[in-house]
């Protein structure tokens, strides 16, 4: 064989087989990442129908209700755009796969005319003179040896042609099966999409079903988000005071002897070494902290936005509902101390909890398990979550940093 030829040849499969193996490692990243957002989307969506399904006998065509519902909408959406990725993704594949085969095909076409060319140079070698007369009518011993030579490399290349001509021909067959199963899990993603896509508009009719008999109602739903925003105007008014009544005690403590309390730039009030690690702690744990309640979705998010799906309203939040099942119990996120426990109008059981110079608030509570004053862990249970006249269980929770608040949403894990 071409010395030049075989060296291409090694060179041309073992690029295409580097080639291949990063492509498969970057599919299989891609595809990791795809599995794991459509399984969490997929958990999602169980939680909503549970919690949907408990709260179907009680619902009255609230704001609340249609809170849950385009969230849920969303979510569905999200469901059918990673299952539209899925299916791009495999398309992807099947074509990666059919270049590999038509690379794999043309190797083996050139291996096997190399390899009749070696069979046709021998035969006719044959024909002409033997192997040993060939061989033994050497002139010198130099030819003797460099024909040997000769003849062991020839017969080495043969063997290592008809190996790789096996290695391809097994390589082919495995990706042809591939193709078949790539082929065959599209089918299935695509059934798979096109079901979620008859979900989504029925989630869809059912939205707007229940944005056309609010929009009936815009006058009382104004006038019950007035009532909700005065009710959170008093709520805040309790928390900044209690956060006021926390700094001056803590400014208090640092004057006295042998206080070991002082205040450093960007901080709200004095703080012992112990409180500000506390504090410090606190704060590096932002977007890590565990939510107040195991299973649930964020309802109402933080700050004033138009709502998503009806028109003319505004909600206005100081912190986040997140909406879960009937009587789940409500945990703190992270360790720190009981400082007020009280009951607010239209917020139920409130606790207020300090870590450092952050606070959590944890308001609509049925029950509390906690003192004022008690020291708690992170997903310690403080009581359980209320469920309001329209079935509606969710739990108000709001983050502070001295006198100011903060979005939640930004400080817990992300679902």
């Amino acid at each position: 064989m071409n010395r030049k030829y075989r060296l291409s040849v090694k060179f041309l499969f073992g690029f295409i087989f580097l080639i291949s193996l990063d492509l498969a490692g970057q599919t299989a990243k891609t595809r990791e990442q795809l599995e794991r957002e459509k399984a969490e989307v997929q958990a999602r969506l169980k939680e909503f129908d549970v919690i949907l399904k408990q709260t179907t006998a009680t619902k009255k065509n609230t704001i609340g209700e249609l809170n849950v519902i385009t969230k849920k909408f969303q979510t569905q959406a999200k469901l059918v755009s990673t299952l539209d990725r899925e299916v791009k993704l495999i398309n992807q594949e099947i074509t990666s796969t059919e270049t590999k085969i038509q690379t794999l095909e043309q190797q083996l076409v050139d291996l096997k005319a190399e390899y009749g060319r070696m069979i046709y140079n021998a035969s006719k070698l044959n024909r002409g003179l033997s192997i040993v007369a060939f061989v033994f009518s050497s002139s010198n011993f130099n030819q003797l040896y460099m024909r040997l030579m000769y003849l062991k490399q020839y017969s080495d290349s043969r063997k290592q042609q008809a190996v790789q001509i096996q290695k391809l021909s097994e390589q082919l067959a495995e990706e042809r099966i591939t193709l078949d199963e790539k082929k065959r899990e599209k089918v299935v993603v695509l059934q798979q999409e096109q079901k979620e896509k008859t979900a989504l508009d029925e989630v869809k009719k059912e939205q707007q079903g229940l944005v056309n008999t609010l929009t009936k109602k815009e006058k009382d739903i104004k006038k019950q988000i007035a009532a909700t925003k005065k009710q959170q105007d008093q709520l805040n008014s309790m928390i900044k005071k209690v956060i006021q009544d926390e700094i001056r005690l803590a400014e208090a403590a640092s004057k006295k002897e042998n206080s070991t309390a002082t205040k450093s730039a960007g901080s709200s009030m004095p703080m012992t070494p112990e409180v500000a690690a506390l504090s410090s702690s606190f704060a590096g744990n932002r977007g890590r902290l565990p939510w107040p309640v195991e299973t649930g979705f964020i309802s109402q998010g933080f700050g004033s936005y138009p709502h998503p799906t009806l028109k003319g309203i505004m909600m206005d939040s100081d912190g986040i509902d997140i909406r879960t099942q009937p009587n789940s119990n409500v945990r703190t996120v992270f360790d720190g101390t009981v400082t007020k426990i009280t009951s607010m109008p239209g917020f139920g059981g409130t606790v207020i909890i300090k870590h450092g110079e952050y606070y959590t608030m944890y308001s609509k509570l049925k029950t509390i398990s906690v003192k004022s004053g008690q020291t708690v862990k992170a997903k310690d249970i403080i009581g359980q979550v209320a469920s309001g006249a329209d079935g509606e269980s969710e739990v108000h929770f709001q983050t502070w940093k001295g006198l100011t608040v903060m979005d939640p949403s930004s400080w817990i894990t992300s679902k």
